[in-house]
């Protein structure tokens, strides 16, 4: 921890300002510097509130928790999970209510508070949108890629196993993908009313030729078997051992 030894801070002039540390001391202008940045951390802290927060869909009753640094507590934030985001933008902003669950003094408290209440527990709440743990506060760029694949991986886990979150996620996805399109920031580039030039179609000839013969094909060495109403595409080494078990060669159409 680093020791402040200052003379004369106001006008000292010649006066020593020197800080330590375990390596020794730091110049005067560093020193300066570092006061100076401490004293307007202060300003800014002064007034700022550290809340954590509680978001519910009044739709369905799912919730998000969080923490949020502000000056303005009524600023109207409803927080930046992605489950979060994408309720939001299906429901609507209007079906969303925040509350305060807590007004901390400063940010470890506020992030020391969210790790209590964030558990692995309230995690495998169905109704809970959170997809880490509470108190993670300033990540580095593993523990963000680490979080980043839970979160793909619990959302790939409920897209999976939840009919109504799939269904929700891929109208979110189209919602998302036609008002793109209509502002005009995708555009799909098709061929309509084009045509190849000889050039390009001697070049795709040339590219394309002898492809799809013999093991270049890609159902080269396979054959289909059919057993009762089952087709089966098989490969052709494994035959002999289907034709044991009472499956015939071909397939029912």
């Amino acid at each position: 921890m680093l020791e402040i030894w200052c003379w004369g801070l106001l006008g000292c002039g010649r006066q020593p300002v020197t800080l330590f540390n375990q390596e020794g001391s730091i110049p005067f202008s560093t020193a300066w510097l570092i006061l100076i940045s401490y004293v307007f951390i202060c300003m800014e802290n002064k007034n700022k509130y550290f809340i954590v927060y509680k978001t519910i869909n009044l739709k369905n009753g799912k919730f998000y928790i969080g923490v949020h640094e502000t000056h303005n507590i009524n600023d109207g934030y409803f927080g930046s999970g992605k489950f979060l985001r994408n309720s939001i933008y299906y429901h609507g902003k209007e079906n969303f209510k925040r509350e305060i669950l807590e007004l901390c003094e400063n940010k470890k408290q506020m992030y020391d508070k969210e790790r209590e209440i964030v558990t692995e527990e309230l995690i495998k709440n169905p109704k809970c949108m959170n997809l880490v743990v509470g108190g993670v506060g300033f990540i580095d760029d593993e523990k963000h890629r680490k979080i980043s694949r839970l979160g793909g991986n619990a959302t790939s886990l409920k897209l999976k196993n939840d009919p109504q979150f799939k269904k929700r996620h891929q109208e979110i996805a189209s919602k998302k993908m036609k008002k793109q399109h209509q502002l005009g920031k995708i555009k799909y580039d098709t061929f309509t009313n084009k045509k190849h030039s000889d050039e390009t179609k001697k070049l795709m000839s040339k590219k394309h030729k002898g492809a799809g013969i013999g093991n270049k094909n890609s159902q080269y060495g396979t054959c289909w078997i059919t057993k009762g109403d089952i087709n089966k595409k098989i490969k052709n080494v494994d035959l002999p051992q289907f034709l044991q078990e009472g499956w015939l060669r071909g397939r029912k159409t």
